[in-house]
């Protein structure tokens, strides 16, 4: 009797063992944290959507698509970037926390301190402009500016990686400034660096030397960019809007955001109550030109 038990037993022991034996092999399911990861944030998207931009800058993001433009200039993480003639910074709010979250640095030109013939007015919006980007250095990191204008020096050789020049080529070519500011970002920019510009653009054909209703044929941008030595890499629609006319009473800036309805020479805050913006404002902003051009690659050796 002892020894059948003992039979039975060792058969019952056998079974479960085969039973086991034949299961299927268990998957290991990789720990929850890191199933649900979530991606890094794109450095570009959180400088767009950052809290510090204002929301009438974000509302004009309709028209100045920046995302789509800065990846179409070729903008990218690390770089040395220069913004030429920043104005109320829309561009500066974006570029500078990019270049602090990415490792680069971010550089503003800004009143030529060295010209002594510069208004207090505007050594005023100079300190005006570095005391904004002084105020919150977590946001935008230690913006630097440099001396730019009419008989500024030239500005620090082979430095930038990317340049951006938005609305102001008319504004050059009002001054007579057009070649200088041209070869100066040209020597600023390191052999390969990008050259971006954003303006106004006119319909084809001839064009006023002085730019005076804003707007500047994208044939004439192109021919004094090639003439300082830059090479046209590409053109985009980006910014393209075909229901400017460009036959406005006050130039482009009868349009959104200036909405001007009265000469400039009147005054700069110049206002015309009756004056009827309805159709300016279904305008939007103007049609602009978006141009990439390059610094020429050192040769090889």
């Amino acid at each position: 009797m002892k020894t059948s038990l003992m039979g039975v037993s060792a058969l019952a022991l056998l079974t479960a063992l085969s039973a086991c034996s034949k299961q299927e092999p268990t998957t290991q399911t990789p720990p929850v944290a890191e199933a649900t990861q979530p991606a890094a944030a794109d450095p570009l998207v959180a400088s767009i959507s950052g809290e510090w931009r204002s929301a009438d800058d974000k509302a004009r993001d309709e028209f100045r698509h920046p995302k789509e433009a800065l990846e179409f200039w070729g903008l990218a993480p690390g770089m040395t970037v220069l913004e030429v003639q920043p104005g109320a910074g829309w561009w500066s709010d974006i570029l500078a926390p990019y270049a602090k979250a990415t490792g680069g640095k971010y550089y503003a030109t800004a009143a030529d301190l060295a010209n002594p013939e510069l208004s207090e007015a505007a050594k005023q919006g100079r300190k005006d402009f570095e005391a904004r980007f002084a105020a919150k250095p977590d946001v935008y990191g230690p913006v630097q500016f440099v001396n730019f204008g009419a008989k500024s020096a030239p500005l620090p050789e082979n430095t930038f990686d990317f340049a951006l020049s938005a609305r102001s080529f008319h504004g050059w070519m009002g001054g007579g400034v057009t070649d200088k500011f041209l070869k100066d970002l040209y020597g600023a920019l390191k052999p390969g660096g990008i050259l971006a510009i954003e303006q106004h653009r006119a319909n084809p054909g001839e064009q006023d030397p002085k730019a005076a209703s804003g707007y500047v044929t994208e044939a004439y941008v192109i021919e004094q960019a090639q003439k300082a030595g830059f090479e046209l890499v590409e053109k985009s629609e980006i910014n393209a809007n075909a229901k400017d006319t460009k036959d406005h009473p006050f130039g482009v800036w009868t349009l959104p955001p200036t909405k001007r309805t009265r000469p400039y020479s009147e005054g700069p805050d110049a206002n015309d109550p009756n004056f009827d913006r309805t159709k300016y404002d279904a305008i939007g902003e103007s049609d602009r030109m978006t141009l990439k051009f390059r610094k020429p690659a050192a040769p090889a050796a």
